[in-house]
């Protein structure tokens, strides 16, 4: 089964923040391509994102929260997600040294 992938505007943002962070920090294309190849690996989620396991938050939520970790530490991020039907929602993307949402 394929689903669709639809960003929130609360992981559109951080999307944003992330790339500006990056753009700013790394010379060059190193930045840009870093992002693209992470919004590859949300792409991915279109199959089988049920490959992912149940994100720390998950308690939090009146549904199922998981999440997709990408890059390497220290640069890791976590894509948190729920599944509904056959549509994937992004809800935020978080570095990885940052706690888990607590609200």
């Amino acid at each position: 089964m394929t689903f669709r992938v639809e960003i929130t505007p609360q992981a559109e943002e951080d999307a944003t923040n992330i790339l500006d962070w990056l753009l700013a920090q790394h010379a060059g294309d190193t930045g840009l391509r870093w992002f693209q190849r992470m919004n590859g690996a949300v792409a991915s989620l279109a199959e089988s994102p049920k490959r992912c396991p149940i994100a720390p938050e998950n308690r939090l939520f009146p549904f199922e929260v998981r999440h997709l970790l990408y890059g390497q530490k220290p640069h890791t991020y976590r894509v948190l997600f729920t599944i509904e039907n056959d549509v994937v929602y992004i809800l935020h993307i978080r570095h990885g040294r940052r706690l888990p949402l607590t609200s």
